[in-house]
C-alpha cells in the first residue's frame, strides 16, 4: 500500500478516545508483568485469509478478564506480527495502536505496513485488537440493520430523540456484551500490553501510538515506567480533558478543518466546482445539508439523512488527502447522488461493504465511558450543541453525543486521567497545528504531564504527523531505529 493510501485508511481508524477496573491507580507504579501469573508461550500461525508469502502471522494472547482476579477468567487478545526485514539487524519488537478508541490493530496493520517499511527493516511489526475490540472479544450493540438506522438518525439536536438513541444502544450493549463492559478500559489494555512485551521476550516496549493510542502510552508509561523503551504518540491526546470540554474543542477543532477545506478548494486554478468562492462554497454545502434533513436521499436500501452527510464530512477532513474525495462526494449529492457521502460515512462507521459492521461504533463509547467518571446528561450535552451551532453548524450536532455515558449501565473510573512516565526513558509526542480529531494544544500538554517527553510540531493539515512530512518522518526513524533523541521543539 503506498503512503497517500496508507493515510486515508488511517484516518479512519485513528479518531480519539480517553479507564479500566483494577487494584492499581495510573498514577502508581506496578514492577510485576501484567501476565505474570499465566504467562502462556506465543502460537504464531498464518493469519487467515492472507497468504503465506505476506509474511503475517497471528496469534492468540490470554490475559485476565480482571487483573484483581488473574487466575480467574481468561479472554483471548489477537495478534498480529510481521517480521524485521534484517534479522541480522533487528532491534525487538515495536508494537502500534492505530486509535479509535476501538479500532484494531489486525486489520490496520495487515493493510497499513508497508507505510513503516522502514521501521519493519529492524523491528518485528506488532500490533493487536485491544480487550473489547474485535476480535479480543469485541464490544456488541445493535445488530447490523438497527445500527444503519441507529447513525442515520444519531447524533440528535431534539435531546428527547438523543436520550432514546442513547438509552436503546446502552441498554443493547450490556445485553449483548455485558460481561466485558467494565474490564475494557485503558489501564487494562495498558496491563495487556505489558503482558504482550513479556510474550514477545522483550524487556522493553518500544512503542509507536496515534491518536487514542497516545493515551493508551502513556498509561502505559506510567504504569510501568521502567519497561518504557523507545515510545512514540503522535496527534496526541489530552487524558484530562472532561467529556463536554473534548466534545467542544473537537467540534471547533472539525469546523477549523473545513473552512481550511473551503479556502484550498477555492485556490484552485478553475473555480471551486461547489462555488466561484469560499462563502459561496459554504452556503451550497450548508445548502445541501439542509435539504437532506427535509428530504433524505435514497441509496439502494438506504437513505442519507443529513446526519450520514455530516458524517460523511467529517471523515474526508481527517486527511488533506481525501479532501478531492470529499469535493466529488459534495459535487454528486448537490446532482442528487449522496453516495459518495454514504462511502465516507461507512468509512468513518466501521461498516463493510457486505452491511456488516465491526466493533468500532461499540468499543468506542464503551472505553471511553469505562475511562472516566464524568458523565454529562443528554442535556447538558445537547445545551452544549445549541450552543455550538453558530460557530460550527455542521459539526455542532456531534456534542450531543457526549450525553451517552450518563445512561451507561457500567461505572467508569478516572485513574488514567492522571499520567507522569517519571523514570522512563524519553517519550516523543507529535502534535499536528491543524489537527481536528486531536487539536494542536493537547499535545504540549501531553509532553508536560508525561514529564519525560519531547515535543515535534508539524505545521500542516490531517489527523497524525507520520507520513506527512520528510521532516517528522526523519526525526521518529532516527528516535526509533538509532535512539537519537530529536530536539524538544523541534517544528517541521
Amino acid at each position: 500500500m503506498s503512503r497517500r493510501l496508507w493515510r486515508a485508511t488511517l484516518a479512519g481508524i485513528v479518531s480519539f478516545g480517553a479507564a479500566g477496573l483494577g487494584a492499581a491507580a495510573c498514577g502508581s507504579r506496578e514492577v510485576a508483568t501484567a501476565g505474570a501469573t499465566r504467562l502462556d508461550p506465543l502460537a504464531w500461525t498464518q493469519c487467515e485469509q492472507v497468504s503465506t508469502s505476506s509474511g503475517f502471522e497471528c496469534a492468540t494472547m490470554q490475559v485476565p478478564l480482571d487483573y484483581a482476579k488473574p487466575d480467574g477468567e481468561q479472554i483471548g487478545i489477537a495478534l498480529i506480527r510481521l517480521k524485521a526485514a534484517e534479522p541480522g539487524r533487528r532491534l525487538g519488537s515495536l508494537v502500534f495502536n492505530f486509535g479509535g478508541p476501538g479500532g484494531s490493530g489486525v486489520s490496520t496493520l495487515l493493510n497499513a505496513a508497508s507505510a513503516f517499511s522502514v521501521l519493519g527493516r529492524r523491528y518485528d511489526l506488532v500490533s493487536f485488537d485491544p480487550r473489547g475490540v474485535d476480535r479480543s472479544s469485541g464490544v456488541r450493540c445493535l445488530d447490523d440493520r438497527r445500527m444503519d438506522q441507529f447513525l442515520a438518525e444519531e447524533p440528535s439536536l431534539n435531546v428527547d430523540t438523543e436520550r432514546a438513541l442513547d438509552v436503546e444502544f446502552a441498554n443493547a450493549c450490556y445485553k449483548n456484551s455485558g460481561k466485558i463492559l467494565p474490564y475494557v478500559g485503558t489501564i487494562n489494555a495498558a496491563r495487556d500490553m505489558d503482558a504482550l512485551r513479556a510474550a514477545l521476550g522483550d524487556s522493553h516496549l518500544n512503542y509507536f501510538g496515534f491518536s487514542y493510542g497516545t493515551h493508551l502510552g502513556a498509561a502505559y508509561a506510567t504504569l510501568y515506567p521502567k519497561n518504557v523503551g523507545r515510545m512514540v504518540l503522535d496527534s496526541a491526546l489530552d487524558p484530562s480533558v472532561s467529556m463536554l470540554e473534548m466534545s467542544k474543542t473537537q467540534a471547533l477543532g472539525f469546523q477549523l478543518a473545513y473552512e481550511d477545506y473551503l479556502t484550498d478548494c477555492a485556490k484552485t486554478t478553475q473555480s471551486c466546482p461547489l462555488g466561484p468562492d469560499k462563502a459561496a462554497a459554504n452556503g451550497a454545502v450548508l445548502s445541501l445539508l439542509d435539504d437532506l434533513e427535509s428530504r433524505p436521499v435514497k441509496v439502494g436500501d438506504r437513505e442519507v439523512t443529513a446526519t450520514l452527510a455530516r458524517t460523511g464530512i467529517t471523515q474526508a477532513l481527517y486527511s488533506r488527502l481525501t479532501w478531492p474525495l470529499l469535493t466529488d462526494a459534495l459535487v454528486d449529492a448537490r446532482k442528487g447522488d449522496p453516495s459518495g457521502l454514504l462511502a465516507l460515512a461507512d468509512q468513518y462507521g466501521g461498516r463493510q461493504p457486505n452491511g456488516t459492521y465491526s466493533t468500532l461504533q461499540s468499543s468506542l463509547p464503551a472505553i471511553l465511558c469505562a475511562d472516566t467518571t464524568d458523565r454529562p446528561t443528554v442535556a447538558q450535552a445537547g445545551a452544549l450543541a445549541r450552543q455550538l451551532l453558530k460557530p460550527t453548524p455542521i459539526f455542532a450536532a456531534t456534542a450531543a453525543s457526549a450525553g451517552m455515558c450518563s445512561l451507561w449501565r457500567t461505572p467508569g473510573e478516572d485513574t488514567n486521567q492522571h499520567v507522569d512516565a517519571t523514570g522512563s526513558n524519553p517519550i516523543v509526542v507529535v502534535g499536528v497545528t491543524h489537527d481536528p480529531a486531536t487539536p494542536y494544544q493537547w499535545a504540549p500538554r501531553l509532553a508536560n504531564q508525561l514529564r519525560t517527553a519531547v515535543l515535534l510540531t508539524l505545521n500542516g493539515e490531517g489527523h497524525g504527523a507520520y507520513g506527512q512530512s520528510p521532516c517528522i518522518d526523519t526525526a521518529v526513524n532516527a528516535y526509533l531505529n538509532d535512539g537519537k533523541v530529536p530536539a524538544n521543539g523541534l517544528t517541521c
